[in-house]
């Protein structure tokens, strides 16, 4: 542990309402990745700690669940208030722990109250059905009732929006929540908690447990737990997704991803570019939603989106996001900007042309790397089959729109992918025949809106539901039907058949 490390803060869990020290003695240093520096030290957790915010959550479920739906939402429209009323603040927050510029903080935390305006209008979804007369004197009707204890566990990149896919409407559905945060972005998710605390949620309802694998297994396979919502890579969200099940939980795990953005002869060149450079390099392709492929059908469309982002690529302004003009930050850690630089390497030793060497971008005061543009990719080269995770982008050439619908359907990941086009009929046809859970058409990153679902296919989504939006509401509940019949004087008689309407 370094001198630096000890003089900074160290960050609590937040369990039953308050901040709580951790009973596990180690912990991880939180960097400002714009500048290298450790700013404070966030707990590894132990197996007790995580137990412990289990059995807040639990012995809170019950009186949370009795609460009347509309009371729940009451909660929900303070909550949003008050991030609304300090947006500029956690945008800061998320600036310094995460790298990306304050702009993009500020649309990760608008995206994520979105959320919780959703589940403001939860006692409308959460609404059953009834039916008089099923059967003489019987009446029939269904509702949706909570889990129970619900677990969310959630990756760096988005601090604020990817944990408000899942505890605005968990919570508004009567679930507890215990919510498993980064260890390199730790600070937002205890300022949500003290707001919702602020906003009248109760003790217990909510809870925060840092640490690693040992904290994460320990939530996932606890029995007092119902479900369990995970966001991050393949090979973690698998892992998830087997071990909760095989424990018996509810789990929808959201794993990796490689978006395509297939670019047709006729689609304007400009646009096109303006997208790809956004989408590739905003928050230094640190989205799971970024950008990573562009399949450009015809080697003159290849050509003219190569020239457009070259020059465009040396025009990128990267540095701290708090700078004025600034459009990339930095990676997240010195460690993950080797792992990118180690797929450029790779990428050049497997014969891919680096037209955009980003290595040369390469700062020391902080953990900084440029644009990386390769031109010649093939689908059997490392840098095409793999997420990167950073600001690496591939051209791959094909001849006809087939063969890049073809491109896109083979690859295992289908999370996201996009069309840039002026026909319609080659637009609806991509949009029929993709396989991937997201589309856009001449839109970049097609990130649905609260009130749809968010959510990919293949091996970038385990499990049945999507997050957020009407599936959001089918995964945090359960369906209950209810036959009712209110007998009139005398016994009733005793049937040994089948009861049939009559």
């Amino acid at each position: 542990m370094s001198s630096t490390a000890i003089a900074v803060d160290t960050v609590g869990h937040w369990i039953d309402g308050r901040v709580v020290d951790s009973d596990a003695p180690d912990a991880t240093d939180v960097y400002c990745p714009a500048n290298g520096e450790v700013t404070k030290r966030v707990p590894v957790g132990s197996r007790a700690d995580a137990e412990a915010a289990v059995t807040a959550a639990a012995r809170a479920f019950d009186a949370w669940a009795a609460t009347p739906a509309h009371v729940r939402a009451r909660v929900m429209f303070t909550f949003r208030e008050k991030m609304l009323a300090d947006i500029d603040r956690l945008a800061a927050i998320i600036c310094d722990e995460h790298g990306k510029v304050l702009d993009d903080a500020k649309g990760e935390l608008q995206r994520g109250i979105e959320v919780v305006e959703f589940a403001c209008g939860i006692p409308e979804l959460l609404k059953g059905e009834f039916t008089e007369n099923v059967g003489s004197g019987v009446d029939g009707m269904s509702l949706r009732k909570p889990l129970g204890p619900v677990v969310g566990v959630v990756p760096f990149n988005f601090p604020a929006m990817v944990p408000m896919w899942m505890f605005p409407v968990a919570l508004a559905c009567g679930n507890t929540f215990v919510l498993k945060p980064s260890e390199k972005v730790p600070t937002l998710a205890m300022e949500m908690a003290a707001m919702l605390t602020e906003s009248g949620l109760p003790d217990g309802v909510f809870n925060i447990v840092h640490g690693g694998r040992e904290v994460v297994d320990t939530l996932i396979t606890d029995p007092r737990v119902e479900a369990v919502s995970f966001v991050g890579s393949t090979p973690v969200a698998e892992h998830v997704y087997r071990t909760g099940t095989e424990a018996g939980k509810r789990v929808q795990a959201l794993g990796g991803a490689k978006n395509h953005l297939v670019v047709m002869p006729d689609a304007d060149v400009e646009n096109a570019v303006n997208a790809l450079m956004g989408s590739a390099f905003g928050s230094a392709g640190e989205r799971c939603m970024a950008i990573s492929v562009v399949v450009a059908v015809g080697d003159e469309v290849a050509r003219a989106i190569r020239e457009r982002l070259v020059e465009r690529i040396a025009e990128l302004r990267v540095g701290p996001g708090t700078e004025p003009g600034v459009e990339m930050g930095p990676l997240i850690t010195r460690e993950h900007r080797e792992r990118v630089m180690s797929y450029v390497a790779a990428g050049e030793n497997e014969g891919a042309e680096l037209v955009v060497d980003g290595r040369n971008g390469v700062r020391e005061d902080g953990f900084f790397l440029g644009a990386s543009l390769f031109d010649h990719v093939t689908p059997q080269m490392k840098i095409y089959r793999e997420e990167i995770f950073g600001p690496v982008l591939a051209i791959v050439r094909v001849n006809s729109f087939d063969e890049a619908l073809q491109l896109v359907n083979d690859h295992e990941f289908g999370n996201g992918t996009a069309l840039f086009t002026a026909d319609g009929r080659a637009a609806r046809t991509f949009i029929s025949q993709v396989r991937a859970g997201m589309v856009g058409i001449n839109v970049p990153i097609p990130v649905p809106m609260a009130f749809h679902s968010f959510g990919g296919w293949k091996r970038s989504l385990f499990g049945d539901h999507h997050v957020h939006g009407r599936e959001g509401v089918r995964f945090y509940t359960r369906y209950k039907t209810a036959t009712i019949r209110w007998p009139e004087a005398g016994a009733a008689p005793t049937e040994f058949a089948m009861p049939t309407a009559k």
